[in-house]
């Protein structure tokens, strides 16, 4: 087993209702490995330090954990997954201008942002595949499984909300593209 640590953001389902009333009902329900923070109305945010088999595991087990306790909660989102300069260069030690730096000057081989523009945004699963295959910079498997499962769960998330017309037509779109690489 291992010690995985990520953070789970849900949408309560009445945001009048007090959080803290959901703290012991989360115990019960398994999550008493996660510090609970209620400072947000209509939010709560979970940050787990839970053991598992794999990082899977250990997200999907504590997602069910706080559906039990909250059924009707709507994830927003699992973290570690988007990250800014910033967020890389604190994680692997460079400084925020070392780390602008090598973006700038592998501007072919480093991953492309979600959102580029004054703050860029990446998945951290790409940054640090990225940094491990193109830079040797080792990162401990724990944080690099870790953000690859946050991120399979983000993206499940917002294809959830598409319109089941449009899901189809985008994944035809992708077929057709995937043609011609």
């Amino acid at each position: 087993m291992k010690l995985y640590e990520f953070t789970l953001k849900f949408a309560l389902p009445d945001a009048n209702h007090d959080a803290a009333n959901y703290i012991a009902k989360l115990a019960l329900a398994g999550c008493d490995d996660a510090l609970i923070g209620i400072g947000q109305p209509g939010r709560i945010a979970l940050q787990f330090n839970r053991e598992a088999n794999s990082a899977f595991a250990a997200i999907t087990s504590a997602i069910k954990d706080v559906k039990t306790a909250i059924p009707r909660a709507a994830l927003i989102e699992a973290t570690p997954d988007l990250v800014g300069l910033t967020d890389i260069a604190e994680l692997l030690g460079f400084s925020r201008q070392n780390m602008r730096k090598l973006v700038l000057n592998h501007t072919q081989s480093f991953p492309t942002p979600l959102h580029s523009g004054s703050s860029s945004i990446w998945h951290l699963a790409k940054v640090l595949n990225w940094f491990a295959h193109q830079q040797n910079k080792a990162v401990a498997p724990e944080i690099t499984e870790v953000a690859q499962v946050t991120m399979q769960v983000n993206i499940a998330r917002a294809l959830s909300e598409l319109e089941p017309d449009t899901h189809q037509e985008f994944m035809q779109i992708q077929e057709e593209l995937a043609q011609y690489r």
